[in-house]
């Protein structure tokens, strides 16, 4: 959402940014003025017929009172006028304001000056050097291939593709056995770094939101096709004295924490004593990957339900909010550093960063059998734009002007994608997985996978 006077005060500002990150985007900044001045017109408009509705009426009584028939007939007649134009400005109004809100809440956020500019992952830059070294290893095997081979105790492959499919469709997996538990393991020990060593705050938020929540971290209403939708029917009764079956509020299953992360500060006044605040999460994520048809069909890489540890940060402002981003992008790699695994850091270009992003980095981790880097993480400053579209404020002071929080979000990490990460640079010639020395805690002293 954005500051409509802004964008009134200064067009063509407005104009060149969103051509940045989406030249196709047309001159939607005619269209936002257009329907800003239909929408002021009518609440002038409107306010005026009510003045004069209001003068009038007093009036009225007053020239009954004297008998003056005449008199009373000219002012009901201007106060009917005036009740009609309250009535069709009224109207107005509402259509106005609709299509302004319509355009402005499916607008991509504002990319920084310091954002490349590019269409897609082409135009990404990497920032430094990657860390770490690629293993050498001899004709390495994909995660999938090597999780399937491995049995559990009892025998099943521990990367179960058949038996998930079989319940859930496609895109879905069942962890058994010592997979399961390194990645219950990853998640305890991201959540332990980042807690322990970072300062975030652990939460445990719903997994079921309604679309006021979506819509406050911009996954509505643009992107509802990429999102699972649930719908309780209800039965209430009837007039007839029976039952009638009637849709209940919609929930939608979380994206990502960063949604019920971010709206915990929804329709709040925060101290700025209190920030900045950061939130960390565990969550399974829901993702229909409506856009990526025929991409990573094989194995762990994109699946429509997954697990990952969620970073998020409420800041003042923009130079504390890029402050920030740099500390919550190397919370992420510190992730990578203690399980040794090479990664990279990529700042992405306007054409690739998500929506809501003014400047994202992306983590990247070193895939064996695919010979590339491969997005482990992500981590975004999105400015006051999630904050807006929530009322989420902050006062400097006792009776100063509330303003506009700053919000961030990043993977600390994506649980499944280390996961993989993990088997296929941790292999070995017979197919056992070596286990990081930082996850032997976790799983009880176990060294290997075999």
């Amino acid at each position: 959402m954005f500051d409509i006077r802004a964008i009134r005060d200064n067009p063509d500002a407005f104009r060149a940014a969103w051509n940045r990150r989406k030249p196709g985007l047309g001159d939607v900044v005619s269209d936002i003025l257009a329907h800003d001045g239909a929408l002021r017109k009518a609440v002038t408009d409107k306010q005026d017929a009510e003045k004069v509705r209001n003068e009038n009426s007093k009036l009225i009584g007053r020239a009954k009172a004297e008998k003056n028939e005449d008199e009373a007939a000219r002012l009901m007649a201007l106060v009917a006028e005036a009740k009609q134009t309250i009535e069709t400005a009224g109207e107005q109004e509402a259509a106005a304001k609709a299509l302004l809100d319509d355009i402005l809440m499916g607008l991509p956020n504002l990319p920084l000056a310091e954002v490349p500019e590019g269409s897609d992952e082409d135009g990404n830059i990497q920032v430094g050097e990657p860390w770490g070294t690629p293993r050498g290893i001899n004709n390495p095997k994909d995660h999938a291939d090597l999780g399937e081979v491995l049995k559990s105790g009892l025998g099943f492959s521990q990367m179960d593709f058949d038996s998930a499919v079989k319940m859930s469709g496609a895109r879905f997996v069942a962890l058994r056995g010592k997979l399961a538990r390194m990645e219950r393991a990853l998640a305890a020990f991201m959540l332990d770094l980042q807690t322990d060593d970072h300062g975030y705050e652990e939460v445990s938020p719903p997994l079921l939101v309604r679309s006021n929540a979506l819509i406050g971290t911009g996954q509505l209403p643009k992107f509802e096709e990429d999102l699972f939708k649930t719908q309780r029917i209800e039965e209430i009764p009837a007039n007839d004295g029976g039952i009638v079956s009637v849709p209940g509020i919609p929930h939608y299953l979380i994206p990502t924490a960063e949604v019920p992360l971010t709206n915990l500060v929804r329709d709040q006044i925060l101290d700025a004593a209190r920030l900045p605040l950061r939130f960390t999460a565990h969550t399974p994520c829901f993702r229909s990957e409506a856009g990526s048809a025929g991409r990573d069909t094989k194995g762990m890489i994109r699946l429509h339900q997954f697990n990952k540890v969620e970073l998020v940060s409420i800041v003042e402002n923009e130079e504390a909010g890029l402050a920030e981003l740099e500390r919550m992008t190397g919370c992420a790699e510190e992730v990578l550093k203690r399980l040794d695994l090479p990664f990279r850091r990529v700042l992405l270009c306007t054409g690739d960063m998500g929506a809501g992003a003014r400047k994202t980095y992306d983590l990247e981790v070193w895939l064996p059998s695919q010979n590339t880097y491969r997005e482990i993480s992500s981590c975004s400053y999105c400015g006051d734009f999630q904050a807006r579209r929530m009322d989420a404020r902050f006062r400097k002071e006792a009776g100063a002007k509330p303003e506009f929080v700053h919000t961030l979000n990043g993977s600390g990490l994506a649980v499944g994608r280390t996961l993989v990460a993990v088997i296929e640079n941790y292999q070995n010639e017979d197919g056992s997985i070596t286990v990081p020395d930082v996850l032997r805690p976790y799983m009880g002293g176990l060294e290997v996978i075999a």
